[in-house]
């Protein structure tokens, strides 16, 4: 049985409702990964965040529809960014060929398992970095996405250079426990890039 059922199909029951998903649990948890995914494919960080506003929207109109358990609605929802990413993609194209007077060509399609997969992962490093103490989580941000040096970030957060450097290496040693290991090289690789 697929995701979304119709009304041939056993199974399907028009006033079915999924109590126990909670639609601002499922906003919560998915609509990050979800702008983060049509933002691999459009390249547009505010139509990424339109087109995941609306992927939910969908799903509230359709949530009769579709298979009240959470792997159907995460996959319902994927279905329909990517969908609708691959169709603001081929329109871009659209409008960029005509602009130019030269003939329409479908465009080609992103890897779209990279760009689901980036997003699972770095959602998960996301939650990782989140649930670490909140002092470890500032040095942490500043050190490794901002790329700041110990010295900086002493003098940004008022503390020590040796504070900085302590509670750096207990932010690492919480992520490892957290992380899993490829989890953890991808960090370590995103980290590289910043301090590069």
């Amino acid at each position: 049985m697929g995701v979304v059922k119709g009304p041939s199909e056993p199974g399907y029951h028009p006033f079915e409702t999924s109590d126990s998903i909670s639609f601002e649990a499922l906003f919560n948890e998915f609509f990050d990964r979800l702008v983060y995914f049509s933002y691999q494919l459009t390249g547009d960080k505010d139509q990424a965040r339109d087109i995941a506003q609306e992927a939910f929207i969908k799903y509230w109109d359709r949530r009769y529809m579709v298979a009240p358990n959470k792997i159907a609605v995460k996959n319902f929802l994927y279905s329909t960014v990517r969908n609708a990413s691959l169709n603001s993609i081929r329109h871009n194209k659209i409008v960029e060929d005509f602009n130019q007077l030269q003939g329409v060509a479908e465009p080609e399609q992103p890897p779209v398992i990279d760009a689901i997969i980036t997003a699972e992962v770095v959602s998960q490093i996301h939650s990782a970095l989140q649930s670490l103490p909140a002092n470890y989580r500032s040095i942490s941000v500043l050190s490794y996405f901002e790329g700041k040096k110990n010295g900086e970030i002493a003098d940004d957060l008022d503390i020590s250079v040796n504070t900085v450097k302590k509670q750096k290496q207990r932010a690492l040693q919480l992520l490892r426990m957290k992380l899993a290991p490829e989890m953890l090289l991808l960090l370590i690789a995103v980290i590289a890039n910043v301090i590069l």
